[in-house]
């Protein structure tokens, strides 16, 4: 007796348009906005100030919901994979730049923020014909401090209290240094397993 062999079901598609997709658009569309709202501003009227950073914190919203019903409902797409991290790099950027250039944060910083951000996305190009660096917790505490500080920064808070954007952003730094060092060993170690003719 023979038996019919079983189905294969179709692998499953899943639409571009999805709501994960949709609020990496919102976040690129909001890129544009809050540079507007901070050069009206020009980091002095206490009440676009607000506006500034109400936009910058809705835009990084979208960034932990995003990922987080992508997953959830398995809506993963190669657009976000590619949209999400640009759109992501573009807002931080932005803030960062915009915040040296009115002066509240120091050149060195954002250019060492920036080199580590864009440092490892070249990385992950680097080796991903073998294999992929996945995103570390300290990759993910890095995103939430660098949020916190700069909300600080662009937030009209008190004289007082400007210490603790500096401890915020000095805490993000480092972070940021530490985990770019590690995304490096990984990418080094990546590639030499990939070529070791013994690896496996």
């Amino acid at each position: 007796m023979t038996h019919e062999p079983a189905p294969v079901p179709a692998p499953r598609v899943v639409s571009l348009y999805n709501a994960a997709n949709a609020l990496t658009v919102i976040r690129i569309v909001l890129v544009p906005v809050f540079l507007a709202i901070v050069v009206v501003s020009e980091m002095n009227d206490p009440d676009w100030r607000i506006a500034a950073c109400l936009a910058f914190c809705i835009a990084s919203a979208t960034d932990f919901a995003d990922g987080w019903i992508a997953r959830r409902w398995s809506l993963v797409t190669s657009f976000g994979k590619v949209a999400d991290p640009i759109a992501d790099k573009a807002l931080t950027g932005t803030a960062l730049v915009l915040l040296s250039a009115y002066g509240p944060l120091a050149w060195w910083v954002t250019a060492a923020i920036l080199v580590r951000e864009w440092g490892v996305t070249a990385l992950r190009f680097w080796v991903i014909r073998y294999g992929i660096i996945p995103a570390s917790r300290g990759g993910k505490l890095k995103t939430g401090l660098q949020t916190v500080a700069i909300a600080w920064y662009l937030w009209p808070v008190p004289e007082p209290f400007h210490l603790v954007g500096v401890v915020l952003m000095g805490g993000a730094l480092v972070v940021t240094v530490v985990t770019g060092a590690d995304y490096v060993l990984q990418a080094l170690r990546l590639r030499r397993g990939a070529r070791d003719p013994g690896n496996g």
